[in-house]
């Protein structure tokens, strides 16, 4: 039985880098990184003489599982992947969404720094998120990522 969630997971090209955009770009905390090149890595991910770079990072703020991390991004060492094709529509190809309050806001702040975005800010006109904004853009390696703000719920007058 599923007991809790541990993390998402990402490769990346390069590990330095993208650290460097998430922490200073999206401002997500680093936890620890680790380089993981031993028997129980390959066994684990199915690659003989595996070597990985490997960053965990948390989102500020948020409760945390027990693992002390939310996001971990990988870059393989060995045996290096090629790029393969990120469209979202592409089987297998995931994202990860990110709350906001203020969705203009942090869109602003995020074009400054040269984010690409895939479009402007939407409003949600349908759906179980209907009445808030959301927008995706990409990292540096085209990995697709999303702003969400959802519709702020008024609590019942007393």
């Amino acid at each position: 039985m599923i007991q809790g969630f541990w993390h998402v997971s990402f490769t990346v090209s390069n590990l330095e880098a993208s650290v460097k955009w998430y922490t200073e770009v999206l401002g997500l905390e680093y936890v620890r990184g680790q380089v993981q090149a031993n028997a129980y890595t390959a066994k684990l991910v199915g690659f003989e003489n595996v070597h990985l770079k490997v960053a965990q990072l948390r989102v500020p703020g948020l409760a945390v599982p027990r693992s002390m991390h939310h996001i971990e991004i990988i870059e393989y060492v060995n045996p290096r992947g090629e790029d393969i094709p990120l469209d979202t529509n592409r089987t297998g190809v995931g994202h990860w969404a990110f709350q906001t309050d203020n969705l203009q806001a942090e869109y602003e702040r995020l074009v400054k720094l040269g984010v690409q975005f895939k479009s402007t800010p939407n409003a949600i006109e349908a759906g179980v998120n209907k009445g808030g904004y959301a927008v995706y853009f990409t990292d540096p390696d085209g990995i697709t990522l999303e702003l969400i703000q959802p519709e702020l719920i008024q609590p019942p007058p007393i």
